[in-house]
């Protein structure tokens, strides 16, 4: 059905790293004429909680393509001076035992990267218009049918468009992802059995303070436990504590708080017989935020109706794992801006948008994207089921960390892969199905 009108709204729930790249997209990929994209947040101001996060070579190459160029500014994020992304050392000896390694990241820029998670949300949000952004807006639901979208929000206030983006990440409302849960009411998170504990804070605070303290970014692993430490852009360092917690979800759900300052002295505990290096991180760390690790099934299909989509941890709930999530949201960002220009293309501003043009776009942006999450998927799934990590039976803690070792997955598909390749296949694999869908209508005449 075609619309009344030639301008095309675009509903986006969330305002974090993955709605605003969104945004960034859909407007310089797409090409849409008359687009008009709107995004309501939950939170009263556009900030990003103190936390790290990590863009590995393909996050940080989508950066370059949407155009975002100030992102990859070298005083903005930290990248490892040996060029090495990921040094992994032993919990107890402090001594490496295995790496991570560029296999082709010929672009220097585009090396695994850090950032205190403000400052890369601040660099996207350069590039959307800030009076295209309604703050205080919490959704608490969802809806659509063939002739638009609609958000409601908990003032009594409600808003109304042709499509609908959700990227109002894993849990918008603390306990549930809302626009996902609106149309898909039965999917359930689950506590993988990890808590990770964030901290960020001024680099000054370790220097000269921590003894040996590498340069490049580490990765401690011990039998149960993990801890890692880094540089981050703009003279900040952060420390994660991630430690094994027994307990269940709803447990879990009841006794830590998303995003609260809990107690340094527990993250000091726990690792107190740790090596020098990480007992000396513990002590200089000023404070830690609990973050507990959620995980989702798969999704049969992001699209949820014929004008609605997910993005970023919305669609794939991976729960963090190998420091994806926010390379993933801009792979899904620069894909989902793709899919509407190969759907809209030709499209003038006369001419009236068609719920078919909608369908193709939100079908190729599936197709291209859900394989990919899938696979990282099942990997989070199957070490959640195998309890890795975990003691078995005549095991000592040299051969339970030997295991993890063993089992460590390679995540070079993961880290350099490429959206937009990956969506130029899916285009042509689906043109080959429409030549033969058209072949065989012809032989059966």
């Amino acid at each position: 059905m075609a619309r009344n009108t030639n301008d095309v709204r675009v509903l986006i729930a969330g305002a974090g790293i993955a709605g605003l790249a969104a945004a960034i997209s859909l407007t310089r990929q797409a090409s849409i004429p008359n687009l008009k994209v709107v995004l309501y947040e939950q939170a009263d101001e556009l900030k990003e909680i103190g936390a790290s996060i990590a863009l590995s070579p393909n996050g940080m190459r989508t950066l370059e393509r949407l155009g975002v160029h100030n992102a990859l500014a070298d005083e903005l994020g930290f990248r490892s001076p040996s060029g090495i992304p990921q040094v992994f050392r032993h919990w107890k000896t402090n001594q490496v035992h295995s790496v991570d390694t560029h296999n082709d990241v010929p672009d220097p820029r585009h090396a695994t990267t850090r950032f205190h998670r403000g400052h890369l949300h601040s660099a996207l949000l350069e590039h959307v218009p800030r009076e295209s952004i309604h703050l205080g807006k919490k959704t608490v639901r969802a809806e659509a049918d063939h002739q638009s979208v609609s958000l409601y929000f908990d003032d009594g206030t409600s808003a109304r468009a042709d499509i609908l983006i959700g990227a109002d990440g894993l849990r918008s409302d603390g306990r549930m992802q809302i626009v996902r849960q609106s149309f898909i009411p039965q999917y359930k998170l689950r506590f993988s059995g990890k808590v990770f504990m964030r901290s960020t804070f001024d680099a000054s605070l370790v220097e000269g303070k921590v003894p040996d303290l590498p340069a490049d970014s580490i990765h401690w692993w011990g039998p149960k436990d993990n801890f890692f430490a880094s540089r981050l852009g703009k003279q900040q360092y952060t420390t994660v504590g991630a430690y094994s917690d027994p307990r269940t979800t709803e447990e879990v759900e009841k006794t830590v708080s998303w995003d609260e300052e809990g107690g340094v002295e527990f993250l000091r505990e726990r690792y107190k017989d740790w090596n020098p290096v990480v007992r000396a991180l513990t002590e200089v760390t000023p404070y830690t935020k609990p973050y507990p690790n959620f995980i989702g099934d798969s999704l049969a299909t992001w699209v949820l109706a014929l004008r609605v989509t997910l993005i970023g941890d919305a669609a794939h709930a991976h729960g963090g794992a190998f420091a994806a999530g926010g390379s993933l949201a801009l792979d899904d960002a620069l894909t989902l801006g793709l899919a509407f220009g190969h759907a809209l293309k030709g499209l003038d501003a006369e001419q009236s948008l068609l719920d078919s043009s909608i369908q193709l776009a939100l079908e190729l942006y599936s197709r291209a994207r859900q394989p990919h999450t899938e696979r990282l998927l099942r990997i989070v799934h199957r070490q959640a089921s195998e309890g890795q990590g975990q003691s078995q039976v005549g095991d000592d803690e040299e051969q339970q960390l030997s295991r993890r070792l063993r089992n460590r997955a390679s995540t070079v598909w993961l880290s350099e892969h490429d959206a937009e390749a990956a969506f130029a296949a899916t285009v042509a694999k689906l043109e080959e199905e429409n030549i033969a869908e058209k072949q065989s209508r012809k032989v059966k005449l």
